[in-house]
Formats: C-alpha cells, sequence, structure tokens
C-alpha cells in the first residue's frame, strides 16, 4: 500500500471514529435490542442501497491507486456516506471486521451460465442435475483454516488502524442456509417445480443432500472455532440487526457456537407454492438447520402471508419474518402480532422509478404502520434490493426522511 493510500484509508477511519463517537449511536443500539426483544418503542428503520451503491459511490469517486487500498477505501466509504445522509436506525460503530483466512469449496457441481452481457444484466443457465445418479455428484463443503494466515491478516489491519479504530476478527461464511434456492440453480427452477409431482422422490433425494452437507460444514466451522457471534450490530436474515441479550447462550465460554448465533433460511424460488407443499419439499429439510441456532430469521422477497402459520408453528426460536413487497400486509399482521418481528420491506420500485413520488411512499408507509399497529406488531421498515435509484441518490435521503417521520408518527 502507498503512503498516499494509507494516508487516505486513515482518514477515513477518523471520520468513521467520530461518527461513532456520536450518542445518537448508543441510543440506536439500545432501540434494536429492544426491538429483538420485541418490546419496541417505535417501528424501527434501515436503510439499504445494495445494487445502487455504484451510483451513489461511483469508482471515480475512489482516490486510492492500489485495487486492495480502493476496496477498504470503498467499504469505508459507504459506512460514511450512510451515516452521514441516512436519517434511520443504523449504528456506525468504532469497528474494522477483518476475516479469518478460511478457504471454502463448494458443492463440486454447478449451473452453466449464458450472460446477456450487459452490466448487471440477465441470464440463463444450464443445470447440472439431470437424473437421480447425478445426485451422487454433490460433494460436501468444506472450511479449512489457516491460523497463520489469519493472525497475519489480523496484525496487518491492526498496525494500519487499530490506534483508530477496533480491529477485531468476524467473519461471514454464509447468507442464508435455506438450501432449495442452492437446489434450483443444480436442478432449474421449472424443473424442480415439475418434481414436485412428477419426481418427488428425486426432490426430497437432493434436498436430503443439501442439508447433509451444510450440516456438515456448519459443524466444520464451529469445531475449527472460526464462528463468529452475531448478536451486534451484524446484518442478520434479510434485514435487520442482531443485537440481542439472548445470545449467546447461557453456557457459552468464548468459542461461538451454531447455537450462539442468530440464524436464517429462506425460499425464495418457492414462492408460488402452497403452504403444503413448501412444508413437504422445503422446511422439512431446513428444520435441522434451524434446530442448531440459538435465535431464528425466516423469509426474503417470497410473500409469506399465507404460511405464517406453518412457520410460527414448526421453525424453532422464530423471531423476524420477511414481509415482501408481494405479502399481504394485512393478512401478515394479524398472523404475526407481536410474536415475532414483523420485518417489512417496501416496494424499491419507489427509488429505481423514472420520477421519485414521495407522497406515495408517505402513503405506504403510514398504512403499514397503522395496521402494524392496529395489531401489536414489532415493526422493522428495510428498504432493500434497491438495485438502481435511477441515478438520483438524494431519493434515498428523502425516503429515510419520510420513513422516519411516519416510523415516529405511529409511535404516538
Amino acid at each position: 500500500m502507498t503512503a498516499g493510500d494509507r494516508r487516505i484509508i486513515r482518514d477515513l477511519a477518523r471520520r468513521i471514529a467520530e461518527l461513532a463517537a456520536d450518542p445518537i449511536q448508543e441510543e440506536r443500539r439500545r432501540l434494536w435490542y429492544a426491538q429483538n426483544r420485541l418490546e419496541p418503542s417505535r417501528p424501527l428503520v434501515f436503510c439499504s442501497p445494495e445494487g445502487s451503491w455504484v451510483e451513489l459511490l461511483p469508482d471515480g469517486d475512489l482516490r486510492c491507486e492500489d485495487e486492495d487500498a480502493r476496496g477498504i477505501e470503498r467499504s469505508l466509504r459507504m459506512r460514511i456516506y450512510a451515516a452521514e445522509h441516512f436519517a434511520d436506525d443504523q449504528v456506525c460503530d468504532a469497528e474494522f471486521k477483518v476475516s479469518h483466512a478460511v478457504q471454502v469449496t463448494g458443492w463440486g457441481i454447478g449451473p452453466q451460465y449464458t450472460h446477456s452481457g450487459v452490466e448487471r444484466g440477465a441470464y440463463v443457465w444450464d443445470a447440472p442435475v439431470k437424473s437421480m445418479a447425478d445426485i451422487d455428484r454433490i460433494k460436501t463443503p468444506t472450511a479449512t483454516h489457516d491460523p497463520q494466515a489469519t493472525a497475519a491478516g489480523l496484525a496487518y489491519y491492526q498496525e494500519l488502524l487499530g490506534d483508530i479504530l477496533n480491529v477485531r476478527l468476524h467473519s461471514l461464511y454464509w447468507w442464508a442456509l435455506g438450501l432449495i434456492d442452492e437446489w434450483t440453480m443444480l436442478r432449474g427452477i421449472t424443473q424442480t417445480y415439475m418434481d414436485m409431482t412428477d419426481d418427488p422422490a428425486l426432490l426430497h433425494a437432493g434436498m436430503r443432500r443439501l442439508q447433509e452437507g451444510r450440516l456438515s460444514f456448519l459443524r466444520s466451522l464451529e469445531s475449527q472455532g472460526v464462528l463468529c457471534l452475531n448478536n451486534g450490530n451484524e446484518y442478520i436474515g434479510s434485514g435487520g440487526f442482531g443485537f440481542s441479550e439472548q445470545l449467546p447462550a447461557g453456557d457459552f465460554h468464548g468459542t461461538v457456537r451454531l447455537r450462539d448465533m442468530w440464524g436464517f433460511c429462506e425460499a425464495q424460488t418457492m414462492s408460488e407454492v402452497s403452504p403444503a407443499m413448501h412444508e413437504e419439499f422445503v422446511l422439512q429439510h431446513q428444520l435441522p438447520i434451524l434446530e442448531q441456532f440459538g435465535l431464528n430469521c425466516y423469509g426474503c422477497c417470497e410473500p409469506l402471508h399465507l404460511k405464517l402459520d406453518m412457520l410460527l408453528a414448526r421453525v424453532p426460536r422464530l423471531r423476524r419474518v420477511s414481509i415482501s413487497p408481494w405479502a399481504d400486509k394485512r393478512v401478515s399482521a394479524e398472523k404475526l402480532r407481536d410474536r415475532v418481528i414483523f420485518s417489512w420491506k417496501p416496494n424499491p420500485a419507489t427509488l429505481a422509478a423514472v420520477s421519485f413520488d414521495p407522497e406515495w411512499v408517505r402513503a405506504d408507509i403510514r398504512e403499514t404502520v397503522q395496521i402494524a399497529g392496529e395489531h401489536g406488531c414489532v415493526l422493522d421498515i428495510i428498504l432493500k434490493d434497491t438495485h438502481t435509484c435511477n441515478h438520483q441518490p438524494a431519493r434515498f435521503d428523502r425516503w429515510c426522511e419520510i420513513a422516519g417521520e411516519e416510523a415516529e408518527r405511529g409511535a404516538r
């Protein structure tokens, strides 16, 4: 890293430390802890630009020269941008997280992609599982830790930033553990739907193989001592933060186990199947994974309002359910009440449209807050899947202002 790149990165880290020292950050922590105890004071708001970051922070805004330094710079600038622009409830802390040096393998087979050639464009794929015989080709994923490389990486970042930020080890090895979306990449979405009636044995066999492989992978991480707590300022599930006094488990003695963590499953490719088929072909294979975790989240973009009775009855220690833009908000509120967090995802198309309509945004949020309040729900308002803002970054700022105003209004 050049001296100039080092100076840029350290200056950005100092700005993060300044933002993190603001007393509002501690108040936001308090709100998330209460939310995750199901004792909210108001709906909480989180704005995640996701795919729109390329419009909010284009490459031309980066000043570092070295490619690795530019990656660090981008991550720091994203944190600063969110803290300075978004009037939401995400916490800006004074931490810099470094990953363990863990090499992870996949399933041994995978789809062949044909891309459109358009930036962030569509693609099709050829799924490799054609018959029952192909299931034997699926390998168990492995994780191999290199302690020396981990120590060297941690020492490097401690020397670079340790006098400014709290540099600590914290690794992520998965986002969701739902299996079915991985299976549909191996088998194909249309073919998976057909298998539910034409070849259910193949679908069950495939899901069992993925379940066994994923459980083995998780236990390997656990046995190697490279799991990390996600009960603080960590993004969990498909929206929200992990702040919780219920984790780790009461018998925790320093080495993180799965039962000390939040877990998460979803089934986005199964949005159109019935609750009975969801339970038979998906949930029953997810439950042995969800059983490993101390608290659980479920769902992402799939509408779950017709499946909430099933999830509430079957998912162990369920604490957060995603209510997508395509879910019935009123039915969801009637089912969830104050039993788990109603993690609502507003339609991100409002940010992507040719014109931005703040009054429509306000009416949609106000309606949701009102419905949730009528049924005593614990409400998150999570803006995500925002793959473009039509090159108008200020739309995010305005959305956050509106959501914050409506959340406060709903608390009165």
